[in-house]
């Protein structure tokens, strides 16, 4: 009796001593936290802040930058201690690039920095890998602009390029329209879409030279195409283009300046009619998937699948939950995928297969006015 006496005495002690190790060991919910960049109808309105987090079944979202109008684009530092936006308006001196600093503790922004975007309407920026430069893309002046980021987060316009020419949609291709403005993971080139021109610009990049940008070459694309937004593989030698006005998504080889097509993929289903309006491309850090957005009477996410040949094959076309999705993002996981809809005032949350890409809806929504671009903050 004394023994097992004893052994249940040992046994209470152990189950003692080993309960705050389990408490330590327990993992906080998977919290995921989202800069919101939307367009204004006042000026209670502005950058948003999004928190979503499934395992508390929680997503909630709040201004965290009144009194911007417009900052349609909105981009962070890897360390976050820095945001950049954009004011998409236009007047004497075109919109502004704006900077803040960023306390993700109190989720305060600090405006450190108003400087003129060089053009109309600009309406994408893009960050230089090491985070010194900032591109920005004018829609309306049909221009591009680099500013430099100083360290104490100031901002400084040192070059803008004006671009010329047309193309055959009377009604979107009369003149210019920069549409986007996007950095190589090396740094030295910068490839900038212009949906007016139907054609793709490769700048040099050269800090150290008079001439921050130089004209590499001009890649044509197919009449009344209109190219919108690109992205690049992590090798960066493959270069993912989503075609506004026709609704493709195409795939370039990259190599040494020369920009070879690969694959021309249509985001509609057989037999569709309608307007289109294709607005967002991403690719999955392995490479194995690609999505883009359309909007029009579409409003869709495609859903890209890598084959065992290298190519890749569209395996989903799912609706995007709300209206015109212009933008849409993923966990840094790859766990999940929002959507933020323009039209309909919300982002709304899809679970994402790790197999296959494939995406599912989920009851996650969360309303904001007019979102339109999405940029996950680092844990």
């Amino acid at each position: 009796m004394k023994i097992l006496i004893a052994l249940a005495s040992i046994t209470l002690l152990f189950t003692a001593c080993s309960k705050p190790s389990e408490n330590k060991m327990t993992k906080a919910p998977k919290n995921y936290l989202f800069l919101v960049g939307t367009y204004t109808d006042g000026p209670q309105q502005g950058l948003n802040i999004l928190r979503f987090s499934p395992e508390e079944d929680s997503i909630s979202a709040k201004v965290l930058s009144p009194d911007i109008q417009n900052p349609s684009f909105v981009i962070a530092t890897r360390d976050a201690d820095r945001v950049f936006t954009l004011e998409e308006t236009a007047g004497e001196g075109g919109g502004d690039i704006v900077s803040f600093s960023f306390d993700k503790n109190t989720m305060k922004l600090n405006m450190l920095s108003k400087a003129s975007s060089g053009g109309d309407h600009p309406c994408y920026i893009g960050m230089s890998p090491n985070e010194k430069f900032i591109a920005a893309a004018n829609y309306t002046g049909g221009s591009l602009s680099i500013l430099s980021n100083e360290p104490d987060g100031t901002l400084k316009l040192l070059q803008t390029i004006q671009h010329e020419g047309s193309s055959i949609n009377e009604a979107r291709q009369n003149s210019p329209h920069v549409h986007s403005t996007v950095f190589n993971p090396s740094g030295d080139r910068l490839l900038v879409a212009d949906l007016g021109t139907d054609k793709i610009y490769n700048y040099k990049v050269s800090p150290e030279s008079d001439t921050l940008l130089s004209l590499v070459a001009e890649y044509d694309q197919s009449p009344g195409d209109g190219p919108r937004h690109l992205t690049f593989s992590n090798d960066g030698n493959t270069v993912f283009v989503v075609q506004e006005l026709t609704a493709m998504l195409e795939i370039y080889d990259f190599k040494e300046d020369t920009f070879t097509l690969k694959q021309r993929l249509s985001l509609l289903d057989e037999g569709f009619t309608g307007d289109v309006g294709a607005a967002e491309v991403r690719v999955t850090p392995d490479g194995q998937n690609v999505y883009a957005s359309n909007r029009g009477d579409a409003n869709t996410i495609s859903v890209f699948l890598k084959n065992a040949g290298g190519e890749y094959e569209r395996i989903q076309n799912i609706p995007s939950g709300g209206i015109m999705p212009r933008n849409f993002n993923f966990t840094k996981d790859g766990e999940y995928l929002l959507a933020a809809h323009q039209a309909s005032n919300d982002v709304v949350v899809f679970k994402r297969n790790p197999e296959d890409g494939k995406l599912s809806k989920t009851p996650w929504k969360v309303e904001i006015n007019k979102p339109v671009y999405l940029f996950q903050l680092p844990d």
